[in-house]
């Protein structure tokens, strides 16, 4: 029982952590082009297959 004195603040501490590192990638914009990345898989440029 006396475990649970440090799992529950360091599973407390992770997930804060976590919370705040998906925060600080919606500040710093890394999922402001949504609709880019959607389309870039189908543009002609990035086609490595040989033309016949």
């Amino acid at each position: 029982m006396n475990v649970l004195v440090f799992l529950i603040p360091v599973s407390v501490g992770l997930g804060l952590l976590g919370l705040a590192a998906f925060v600080w990638t919606i500040a710093k914009g890394q999922y402001d082009d949504p609709e880019g990345s959607r389309q870039r898989p189908l543009d002609d440029r990035f086609d490595d297959a040989p033309k016949r």
